[in-house]
């Protein structure tokens, strides 16, 4: 059973970065992002004011900078040339002075510096000067971006992660299901659906099993009753009652690797009125699914979906774009969304959550995992989607 990515796979991708840099000029690069630090090297670590960079220098070597609390930590999980540290931030000497003694010894002044961004940022306190304020290069030319996009189509470990993601994530959200009654709270029953999920997840997966993120859980994130009108509510721990609306949310990260599992439940009972805006949901969703191929524009699925929304008069209660890609965060670009015209490739994983939102009634939203293939799609989410299915 996989649960990591492999070194070799880690290497593939620090090669391919650096053809990328060569393609643009650079001799050596700078990346602070903690996404795409742990893409590169498999080393996941918590940011906070202490700052942490990885350096491509001009032999094309690979090296962490962390602080010196992270030192055996980066030794033993990440797969880098070299590993840097400094006593303590702020510290007597700043540590982006030990960072610069870094990119001076191993021959970065006076080359061409791809970069993500020209220093570390933290909102928890840290303040500290800019690269370009420590060393003397030939130029710096921006980089943002670049491995984000290539993240944007998964390896065949990548999708089996993301698929071992959803079959925890399936879990989480039936046991979700199964303790919602009348009179709980959200919390009580989150809790111990994500507790029982966590625990059932731990047992078959073993000692090996790292989350790099979050375990199994299942949540309502306070899209309970009219609340579930606002597409991004907050818990309020609201109690359940009958004929209530709910918004659901479930999956679960193996390696960092995120599925998204939403599903519109009613409890014990659902109105002709919420039938219908139920449907309207599930067929738009139906819609995007068709539209997602090889080839196509990722406005162009968003294009299809809004042309449904208008011939059934619901435009107006709709209050977001119909997914996103996914992966090591839990929204990546590019979006299905009418302004991103990029094309769809096989290998994207994706998410296709198109919502209705009806103020005093409830919101109507289903997400799902999907994979995109050579002729279509593959679903990687599978709970039930029908009515019937999701009445608690």
């Amino acid at each position: 059973m996989l649960l990591s990515i492999p070194k070799f796979e880690m290497i593939e991708r620090q090669n391919k970065f650096i053809k990328k840099l060569e393609e643009r000029d650079c001799d050596a690069a700078i990346i602070f992002g903690v996404t795409d630090i742990f893409y590169l090297t498999g080393f996941h670590f918590h940011p906070t004011e202490r700052p942490i960079g990885l350096i491509i220098d001009a032999n094309k070597k690979v090296h962490l900078f962390v602080p010196e609390l992270e030192h055996e930590h980066a030794e033993e999980y990440s797969v880098v040339d070299y590993v840097h540290s400094y006593p303590e931030y702020p510290g007597i000497k700043h540590p982006m002075q030990y960072f610069k003694e870094v990119l001076q010894k191993f021959g970065v002044g006076g080359k061409t510096v791809g970069y993500d961004s020209l220093g570390y940022g933290s909102s928890q306190g840290y303040r500290g000067p800019s690269v370009d304020k420590l060393i003397e290069v030939k130029n710096f030319v921006s980089i943002y971006g670049v491995i984000e996009e290539m993240r944007f189509i998964k390896s065949p470990n990548e999708i089996e992660l993301i698929k071992e993601s959803c079959r925890w994530g399936n879990l989480a959200h039936r046991l979700l299901q199964k303790y919602t009654k009348i009179g709980l709270s959200e919390i009580e029953i989150t809790s111990r659906a994500s507790m029982e999920a966590t625990m059932a997840m731990i047992e078959t997966l073993g000692p090996d099993y790292r989350p790099h993120g979050n375990t199994a859980r299942a949540i309502f994130r306070g899209q309970v009753g009219p609340e579930s009108a606002f597409p991004h509510a907050v818990t309020q721990n609201i109690v359940m009652a009958k004929g209530y609306t709910l918004v659901t949310g479930a999956g679960a990260d193996v390696f960092g690797y995120h599925s998204e599992l939403e599903r519109t439940m009613f409890v014990e009972e659902v109105s002709k009125e919420q039938e219908k805006y139920f449907n309207y949901m599930y067929e738009a969703q139906d819609v995007a699914f068709s539209a997602i191929k090889p080839g196509a524009s990722y406005s162009s699925v968003e294009e299809a979906v809004q042309k449904y929304f208008k011939e059934e008069g619901t435009t107006e209660l709709t209050r977001h774009h119909t997914g996103h890609n996914i992966g090591l965060l839990g929204h990546e670009a590019p979006f299905f969304d009418l302004g991103d015209h990029s094309i769809i490739e096989p290998g994207m994983v994706v998410t296709v959550e198109p919502g209705i939102y009806v103020k005093g009634l409830g919101g109507f939203r289903h997400s799902d995992t999907v994979l995109v293939t050579d002729s279509g799609i593959e679903m990687l989410t599978y709970y039930p989607r029908d009515l019937d299915s999701l009445i608690c």
